[in-house]
């Protein structure tokens, strides 16, 4: 383990006025999304769309690093760049996905385990190879009476260690992602409670699989109402609950904190992250890694035409702009008028 290059790239990750680009949708959440537009979910589509975001003029300026999907690693640009050394050259890091997704948690009724931990130091051995800095392992959980239990906390716990013990074992930065889902009808208190519960037993588990903590980012949930909640909570409580929670529960050893947007549109995750980080100083970097809150806005430009290629990627540039500017404090609901 080369602790100075984890550490480096840990911070690069978070570096000031930038985040991470999720674009490492499955085959099945990314036909969703391109039939929402009415586009095929082919192989050169799918290469075609994650081009043009990768080749937005200035990228780099916001966008620290992009997690990328298996097929996505290995494909190229049109001019016969591969993805990763394309990103590389251009300022943003190239990153994996490297879980196999949630499965029922057997005995569980409504939890899941995130798998992928069989092969997984051979995949990486490969990742790197091609070009890969970090990676990213996501935990679910779900909040409905009863859940989640100790025993499905516990489990996903210990698969985030052994995967991030993993990743620093071939000097790749673990992204560890325990997702406490915003599905359901539960209220902001109980959205706390179980995320506090949940990274309590992460760190524990974290601690004991001897993992570096200052060369990984961990990606959580912001504190929130579930979506059927009627109890909706404004930016200014969602900061106070989510600071207070990673305060009590997050080292101040790891470097950084990249928000998952988990369903919220693209102007609520940024009103949410500006008051995050306009709460007062915080011991680690406090950023974004959006998929759908980030992208949303490019794909609907896009449409699958090449004449809005143009178009797709300055509403790419604007977004991540104004989440770069919401990772320092410097974000105004202004700002979103002026841009329209």
């Amino acid at each position: 383990m080369n602790r100075h290059e984890l550490h480096a790239t840990a911070r690069a990750m978070v570096a000031k006025n930038k985040g991470l680009l999720a674009a490492d949708e499955s085959g099945g959440t990314i036909a969703k999304r391109f039939g929402d537009i009415k586009l095929a979910s082919t192989e050169e589509n799918r290469r075609r769309y994650r081009e043009i975001l990768f080749t937005a003029p200035g990228a780099g300026e916001y966008i620290s690093g992009v997690i990328l999907y298996d097929e996505t690693i290995r494909q190229q640009t049109r001019d016969g760049r591969p993805f990763p050394a394309y990103l590389a050259a251009h300022g943003m890091l190239p990153g994996i996905k490297v879980d196999l997704g949630a499965k029922a948690l057997a005995g569980f009724g409504g939890e899941t385990i995130t798998e992928g931990l069989d092969g997984l130091r051979g995949r990486l051995a490969e990742y790197r190879g091609l070009g890969a800095r970090f990676a990213k392992w996501r935990a679910v959980l779900n909040i409905e009476a009863g859940i989640p239990t100790l025993y499905g906390i516990d489990a996903n716990a210990a698969a985030l260690a052994r995967y991030a013990a993993l990743c620093q074992e071939e000097d790749v930065v673990p992204i560890v992602e325990p997702e406490v889902l915003m599905d359901g009808g539960h209220d902001l208190q109980r959205c706390e409670e179980v995320t506090a519960a949940v990274l309590e037993r992460v760190f524990a588990a974290l601690y004991a699989a001897r993992v570096f903590l200052e060369g990984m980012i961990l990606k959580p949930n912001m504190i929130v109402a579930g979506k059927k909640s009627a109890a909706k909570a404004p930016p200014e409580r969602v900061a106070e609950a989510t600071v207070r929670c990673l305060r009590r529960y997050v080292p101040a050893a790891v470097p950084g904190i990249a928000f998952l947007s988990g369903g919220q549109g693209p102007t609520e995750a940024t009103e949410n992250l500006q008051a995050i980080n306009a709460a007062g100083p915080l011991p680690w970097a406090a950023t974004f890694s959006f998929g759908r809150a980030l992208q949303a806005d490019a794909l609907g430009a896009w449409g699958g035409r090449e004449a809005a290629v143009a178009a797709a990627q300055g509403a790419l540039m604007q977004r991540a702009k104004l989440n770069g500017l919401a990772s320092t404090g410097s974000y105004r609901a202004s700002m979103e008028t002026a841009a329209a």
